[in-house]
């Protein structure tokens, strides 16, 4: 059965699968921070997801094709959410929105610093950081370049600095 949709224009149905409050968010949840079980989704996202909608919007961007869950073999009960080719293909988009963001929002410098290392790697730094995706969600060849390690290595010392200068501060 063929799910009516408002238009046939791209924007639109982008924007149908993807462009609820909290779709996004998971993505990028998982591709960024490797989240890949339900709880850590959970207990770890900034914004404080409710479990019946991180639920269902797991449910829904699986069966849309964006997500594949696996059994964990460490529980029966557990899965593993890996990213697919189509969720993968974002990392342009979402590069794009965290540029954007970044010049018209007040963001953190902590949660930003991934946004800004791939706004100035541009489209070759999107590019490997696609392909060390595909190997960790897909199976794919590793590559020699880590994006991820890189993204996360600039977290750390962006939150490691900022540890510094509060406990600093604090105690002059």
């Amino acid at each position: 059965m063929d799910i009516a949709h408002r238009s046939g224009c791209p924007i639109n149905l982008t924007l149908e699968m993807l462009g609820d409050r909290w779709s996004l968010i998971v993505i990028r949840d998982i591709m960024f921070g490797n989240r890949r079980h339900f709880r850590e989704l959970l207990t770890q996202s900034e914004e404080g997801i409710a479990s019946n909608v991180l639920a269902d919007r797991l449910k829904r961007l699986t069966e849309k094709g964006l997500l594949s869950r696996t059994g964990d073999p460490s529980h029966k009960q557990k899965g593993i959410y890996s990213l697919t080719e189509p969720s993968i293909q974002l990392v342009p988009l979402l590069a794009q929105m965290g540029a954007w963001g970044r010049r018209h929002t007040p963001v953190s410098e902590e949660l930003s610093i991934r946004a800004e290392l791939l706004e100035q790697g541009g489209p070759p730094m999107w590019a490997a950081f696609m392909e060390e995706l595909r190997s960790l969600h897909t199976g794919a060849p590793a590559p020699q370049r880590s994006v991820f390690s890189e993204l996360q290595a600039a977290y750390l010392a962006v939150v490691a600095r900022k540890k510094a200068e509060t406990s600093a501060a604090i105690g002059a």
